[in-house]
């Protein structure tokens, strides 16, 4: 079914610069609710909880892959971008979910994978079945080996989840993937390839979503001649590796046509990028006004407890998107990362602190599900329960990322915890009754219940959002102290000791549960507290 710009009031929102100051939460759709009871979240359980995001106060939520996929990494390797896979549901369920949404004030983002597919996609099973010069070949990266006989890689690239990043086939070719091999890397220099994802675009916006998260924005275009490690003068540096296949000028050419696409529609659609540059100002070049409108601030989310670190990012970070007059995004955690109960290695109350200092900064923020939970890293699965790709390679990534992936806790005393009436796909450990959005709902002393009361102010008291800078105050070693537009400071302890500063006015809300402040106070450890002036 192909939907000919299904466009209504009834499933648009109205143009408002909402993505400027917006709070988008991710969902990881096969870890948020089971409908239909088979151990794996779907379209379905995400409808029937819009109502706890709409309550929760976020603005829009960002979905994981749900297209038809052989789920080798999870959803990214996508073999039709325009079905569903039914592990998740139908075609008519999403549009369900886009329908319940906007009629709840809740915006959709869905996730776009266009650097590689499946290797189920169509055009790949019949670029290997037509063989070496098949034109279908040539909307991938096909090559012949080196070597006498062709039987070594094309050149030296390595694929992130460990590995050469070159497969072999029968037939003596080898294919490019940047990742696993069953997620071949189109060739962006194909004229088809950038004219599908176009008509992909629109297709889904003709189904009413508000925007996309583009992954691995960074990746689509490789250097020219695929040249190897650390050698020609195209090649961009990224931290300490020289990589000849991330942050290619040329992807911002393909950007500035999504643009266009994106104007021609009603309601600000919107694209985020996933774009891991060297640094802002190489990522401040993705969200120029004629490109794309945020993205993620890696920077920041790797960015250590420490007031003068998180200082640096915080200043770096905005004063690299004011030339382009773009947002500043801030993370905390995904579903590539270890969740930052964790990650920040200071527990519960370091994680607190870290959410309400990310909220009081200029620009849009993401959550990503069940940090609102508080909810820790589980680092103790068994090897046998893991499904992380790059687990099971023999070097690349740590391959442990199914520990941020393990199924909501929503209610009851004993595992699934209402995640639905199958069991969970990753197991839940046994400690997790407190967490259940049903034990915390209404404890005013609850993480989730922070999160509330943080969300209902941000929308109440927009100078928390607003601006594209901080003005930061005087404060002792250890400590930030910024004012926001409105008369509202914030003040974050990032050291293990209680810090002494005078009041600056009445508390809104902290991190912990403090006695009224007024004259000199002590802030404690790992706390962040909100003030009105």
């Amino acid at each position: 079914m192909t939907p000919q710009h299904n466009i209504t009031p009834e499933n648009v929102t109205p143009a408002t610069d909402w993505w400027r100051d917006a709070v988008i939460y991710q969902v990881y759709p096969r870890s948020f609710a089971d409908a239909d009871g088979d151990g794996m979240g779907d379209l379905a359980g995400i409808r029937s909880r819009l109502p706890y995001l709409r309550d929760l106060g976020v603005d829009a939520v960002w979905l994981s892959p749900f297209y038809a996929s052989p789920q080798a990494d999870a959803g990214y390797d996508v073999a039709d971008y325009r079905a569903i896979d039914p592990m998740f549901g139908t075609l008519p369920d999403a549009e369900a979910v886009i329908r319940d949404a906007h009629a709840l004030d809740l915006r959709i983002i869905v996730d776009l994978v266009p650097n590689h597919c499946s290797d189920q996609h169509a055009w790949f099973r019949r670029g290997l079945a037509e063989g070496p010069g098949s034109v279908l070949r040539e909307r991938f990266h096909f090559r012949k080996g080196r070597g006498q006989n062709g039987e070594e890689p094309p050149n030296d690239w390595e694929s992130l989840f460990g590995g050469p990043a070159w497969t072999r086939v029968p037939d003596g070719e080898w294919y490019l993937h940047l990742f696993a091999p069953e997620q071949p890397d189109f060739n962006w220099d194909h004229p088809a390839v950038q004219d599908e994802f176009r008509s992909v675009l629109r297709f889904w916006l003709d189904l009413g979503v508000d925007g996309f998260r583009v992954d691995v924005a960074h990746g689509l275009v490789k250097a020219p001649g695929l040249p190897d490690m650390g050698h020609g003068e195209q090649l961009k540096l990224l931290g300490n590796q020289v990589l000849p296949f991330f942050d290619q000028d040329g992807v911002h050419d393909i950007y500035r046509s999504w643009r266009t696409v994106l104007d021609e529609y009603p309601g600000e659609r919107i694209a985020v990028a996933e774009a891991w540059a060297p640094t802002a100002e190489r990522t401040s070049l993705y969200v120029r006004p004629d490109e794309l409108h945020q993205a993620f601030n890696f920077h920041y989310l790797n960015t250590a407890w420490d007031a003068a670190a998180l200082r640096e990012a915080i200043d770096s970070s905005l004063e690299a998107m004011r030339p382009v007059a773009a947002p500043t995004t801030w993370v905390l955690s995904n579903h590539d990362v270890v969740r930052h109960t964790t990650r920040l290695g200071g527990g519960l109350d370091r994680a607190r602190a870290a959410t309400l200092l990310m909220l009081a900064l200029p620009g849009s923020a993401y959550l990503y599900q069940g940090e609102e939970l508080g909810l820790p890293e589980v680092t103790d699965l068994p090897d046998e329960v893991r499904q992380d790709p790059s687990f099971f390679r023999d070097s690349g990534q740590e391959g442990l990322r199914d520990g941020c992936r393990v199924p909501l806790p929503w209610s009851g005393d004993t595992a699934p915890y209402g995640f639905g009436a199958g069991g969970s796909w990753l197991p839940q450990p046994d400690d997790w009754a407190g967490l259940t959005v049903e034990a915390q709902t209404g404890d005013p002393d609850s993480t989730l219940e922070l999160y509330r009361t943080a969300l209902a102010l941000r929308r109440r008291l927009p100078g928390l959002g607003a601006g594209d800078a901080v003005e930061w105050l005087d404060a002792p070693d250890g400590v930030l102290a910024f004012r926001r537009p409105g008369g509202l400071i914030c003040t974050v302890n990032t050291t293990k000791t209680p810090a002494p500063l005078p009041a600056p006015g009445r508390i809104l809300l902290a991190s912990r549960q403090l006695d009224a402040a007024a004259g000199d106070f002590t802030l404690p450890a790992d706390t962040a507290v909100w003030w009105e002036e």
